[in-house]
This record gives C-alpha cells, sequence and structure tokens, in this order.
C-alpha cells in the first residue's frame, strides 16, 4: 500500500489482483447483482487508489479497510437504489442460472439463499456477508462495520434468525429433498 500511495502502479495493480474476486463477492452479496457489484469493486479500487498516499495503518489490517471502503460503497448504492425506486416498482431479483455442474437443486437452494440474503436489513446482511461468505474474524467484520464485536454477534444472531425463519417454508428443498421425499444428490 506504501508502494501504491508513492503512486507505484505495479503494487497498486498486484493490490487489486490480489483483493479484486474477493471484494467483487462481497459486493454481489450485498447487491445482488453482478453489474452494481462489479460498479462497486470498480469504486472500491479508484478509492484505494486515490486514497494510497493517505493510508495509514491505524490498528486495522489493510484488508479490513478495503472491506469497509467496499461495505460503505454497498450501502450508498442501496440507499440510492431505495430513494430511487418504491419498493413495489423494484425489480425482482434475476435468477441467476446454475453452472453446469450444478444440479437444479442446488441452483434453486442457491436463489432461495440469495433472495433470502437480500431482504435481510442492510447491516444483518453485512454482518453475514463479512463472517460467512468473506470469513473474516468477528473481531475484523466489527472493526469493518465500526461497531463492537457484541454489536456484530447481536446482528449476526439476528440475521440467522431471520435467515432461518424466511427459509423454513422451503426446509425440504433445502435439504435436497423432492415433495415426494426422496432423497436427491447434490454436488
Amino acid at each position: 500500500m506504501g508502494r501504491a500511495g508513492r503512486g507505484d502502479r505495479g503494487a497498486a495493480t498486484a493490490l487489486i489482483e490480489r483483493h479484486s474476486e474477493k471484494i467483487y463477492a462481497a459486493c454481489f452479496r450485498m447487491l445482488g447483482s453482478k453489474a452494481a457489484a462489479e460498479d462497486a469493486a470498480q469504486e472500491t479500487f479508484l478509492r484505494l487508489w486515490r486514497n494510497a498516499a493517505k493510508w495509514r495503518p491505524r490498528g486495522a489490517k489493510f484488508e479490513t479497510w478495503l472491506y469497509r471502503v467496499a461495505m460503505n460503497i454497498c450501502l450508498d448504492q442501496l440507499r440510492k437504489r431505495k430513494r430511487e425506486a418504491p419498493a413495489e416498482d423494484a425489480p425482482e431479483r434475476a435468477d441467476p442460472a446454475p453452472g453446469p455442474d450444478q444440479s437444479l437443486f442446488a441452483g434453486q437452494r442457491r436463489v432461495a439463499i440469495d433472495t433470502a440474503l437480500g431482504d435481510l436489513p442492510e447491516r444483518q446482511r453485512m454482518a453475514l456477508v463479512l463472517c460467512h461468505y468473506q470469513e473474516m474474524t468477528n473481531i475484523d467484520a466489527a472493526r469493518t462495520m465500526g461497531v463492537s464485536v457484541d454489536a456484530l454477534e447481536s446482528l449476526l444472531a439476528r440475521g440467522r434468525r431471520s435467515l432461518r425463519d424466511r427459509l423454513a417454508p422451503m426446509r425440504e428443498t433445502l435439504l435436497g429433498k423432492m415433495s415426494d421425499d426422496a432423497p436427491t444428490h447434490i454436488n
């Protein structure tokens, strides 16, 4: 980061290459749209470049700072969406097509979980994305979100409870069972 701050484009490129997949994945989980996630990830790395010279480690790891930038951009996009279109006029989430190696049930499970995750309040969704999908520790996720570890754990608990409640009607499908209770094989 120090070299990038001094104008070293190679160092900035290395940072982007090292973190782009994880930042994009976190943005996608928050925003539910490939295009919006790409925009958010791109803006994150533009801010990295613009602020590289000013960045100083202040108790937080570089990656924690980068995730915080990305999550703030995602929250800004989500707030902008709410201002631009009432919820009843919002388009439905796109149904991502399962890859060739995924079974039908695995694809349905992914869509159901992504939809339920997208319906959570922003901060609960962010806590779950950072801890479960990005595999951050509670301490790093709390720093990224700017909350205490206790507050993060509360957000995680409420988020998990909400997901469990939302997904309960689809329990059999999510576990890979067909309506006649015949077991299915999910890769």
